[in-house]
């Protein structure tokens, strides 16, 4: 299997709010950067979005390391917290449904065909690929104005 390295990062405008995400992904010498936005969302959704689009842009089934300054997205997979929804029908600690579940669904299949290990990064500090991923993702929000 190829290893690629992906780094994401999300970012609102108000939460909710306009949302961007930003992606780069690296394999070898080759790198390639994606963005989108979205008019009313929140960071966290904008946060798993990158990870899924990022996901999405490989061709074939990799070894990927994803880097995120995300708390929730790499927690949902460190701490066991997704194994847990699942189990219990996607349903929090609180008894309460969980929170962007479309998206931690969509997450899980696209990882389906990957082996994905998540490292979390500190944000906004000196980690090159990080602060451009936000870059990538503010640009995004200002392009929706």
């Amino acid at each position: 299997m190829k290893e690629v390295t992906i780094y994401t990062d999300g970012a609102c405008s108000g939460n909710p709010g306009p949302g961007g995400w930003g992606a780069v992904l690296m394999y070898g010498s080759h790198r390639k950067e994606l963005s989108g936005a979205e008019k009313m969302t929140t960071n966290n959704r904008m946060e798993l979005v990158a990870v899924i689009e990022a996901l999405r842009a490989l061709k074939q089934p990799c070894r990927v390391t994803v880097y995120s300054d995300s708390a929730y997205v790499v927690n949902g997979f460190a701490r066991g917290w997704v194994d847990g929804w699942v189990k219990n029908g996607w349903v929090n600690s609180r008894g309460q449904p969980v929170e962007n579940q479309d998206l931690w669904k969509t997450l899980l299949r696209e990882m389906e065909r990957h082996r994905v290990q998540y490292v979390k990064v500190k944000g906004h500090s000196d980690n090159e690929w990080n602060n451009r991923c936000d870059q990538l993702a503010r640009e995004a929000i200002k392009a929706l104005e």
